[in-house]
């Protein structure tokens, strides 16, 4: 079944970011408390009440951690919900796009008329070293070798990016410090000190080449979005629903042999195309670009595996484009878990949410002008001997 133009996204909420610094003065809430509230923002910005979902759907991310983790069984419990499908994302930085996706799929068929979209994740409250959940290939074959989590399997990817194409630390900088301009104009991001390209170079090496501003920052928070089928949108939300013209998913995608693969690529090369395809969107009727970033070589990766301009030319293109909001083709409007921050699993929802808000007219100082299509992206869970395992392109427009 086509999933083209069948349903769309009729509120969203994002609740503050906190790294729980309370020699700053900020609050440790759990993350219940971040579930509770992201799910009230939206549900009070659809103009819906709380009993409008019992007999729904509810969609909600994992944890990242594994002392922590909380199930999706919980969660509905803790809110009081009582839904008929209960849909869970434990994609990593993909698991918004899958609930986005899955929750397309049920109120298409009419399983359901809406789904809440939940996401929340607390990182900063967890003390316990070594508590961030890994897969056995990690503690068998990496970290005996120091290889430690994504900064280094990351270092590997943009090492390789530069080996092939040339890319350079001046084009990667220039997504850092772009988005930092776009976080400053967001009242919910949380790094508001500007950022120069020279601060960006100066910057501490976290796991060579990486830099420590190429790295997002993990925050607390939670973030929800609602699902409703187009009849359905049409009378609850009249002109603020967003439609998703085109989605696609790929998952374990390999460019080349299984055996050596180019780790260059990732699952957004093969998404995309079936996406834009679906859409019937051409890439120049594109308003703004939402991807997924974890780091800034995975913004030129997915710029150019997005087909905005051919392999390996990602660093070209942002040195030759405007990529601020004001831009020809601006990039993380927000700016994006660089700058904005990372509330861990939820963080594939901080790029839905964005591309929402744009489309609605309502991105306050940092709004892209007449913005009537966006595409945004989800990517997750790094592998071993490859690089992504999920990828998600999302094109949406504006009703």
């Amino acid at each position: 079944m086509s999933l083209h133009d069948k349903f769309a996204v009729i509120g969203y909420g994002e609740t503050p970011v906190s790294r729980a610094r309370t020699d700053k003065g900020e609050v440790r809430l759990s993350v219940q408390e971040y579930f509770a509230w992201a799910a009230e923002l939206a549900i009070q910005d659809a103009g819906l009440e709380k009993k409008d979902l019992d007999g729904q759907g509810i969609a909600v991310t994992g944890n990242a951690y594994p002392h922590a983790e909380i199930w999706s069984a919980e969660v509905i419990s803790d809110l009081g919900f009582s839904p008929k499908l209960l849909i869970r994302g434990d994609h990593g930085g993909m698991s918004g796009a899958s609930m986005l996706y899955q929750a397309g799929q049920a109120v298409s068929s009419g399983a359901v008329d809406l789904v809440l979209c939940i996401g929340a994740d607390t990182p900063m409250n967890i003390t316990t070293p070594g508590a961030v959940r890994t897969w056995r290939y990690e503690s068998d074959f990496q970290k005996p070798f120091g290889m430690m989590g994504p900064n280094s399997q990351f270092a590997f990817i943009l090492r390789r990016h530069i080996y092939q194409y040339g890319t350079t630390p001046e084009q990667l900088g220039k997504v850092a410090v772009t988005q930092r301009e776009h976080a400053i104009k967001n009242p919910n991001a949380y790094l508001k000190q500007p950022l120069t390209i020279d601060q960006y170079l100066g910057s501490r090496m976290i796991a060579d080449p990486i830099r420590m501003f190429d790295a997002c920052i993990p925050v607390n928070g939670g973030l929800a979005f609602i699902v409703a089928s187009k009849e359905r949108a049409r009378y609850l939300s009249k002109d603020k629903s967003v439609s998703v013209l085109g989605i696609a998913e790929s998952d374990n995608f390999y460019q080349g042999s299984r055996s050596r693969p180019d780790i260059t690529f990732l699952g957004i090369a093969q998404s995309s195309k079936v996406a834009f395809e679906m859409s019937q969107i051409k890439h120049s009727e594109v308003s703004f670009f939402e991807p997924y970033d974890d780091y800034t070589i995975a913004v030129l990766m997915q710029i150019e595996d997005a087909g905005f301009c051919p392999k390996g030319e990602g660093g070209k293109f942002v040195e030759a484009h405007d990529i601020s909001f004001k831009g020809d083709l601006p990039i993380n409007t927000g700016g994006g878990q660089l700058s904005s921050g990372q509330p861990a699993m939820a963080g594939g929802l901080v790029h839905i949410v964005e591309t929402v808000r744009q489309l609605r007219g309502e991105g306050g100082e940092r709004q892209v002008k007449n913005a009537h299509v966006g595409v945004a992206t989800g990517i997750g869970a790094i592998s071993y001997g490859n690089s992504l395992v999920n990828s998600m392109t999302m094109v949406l427009g504006r009703n």
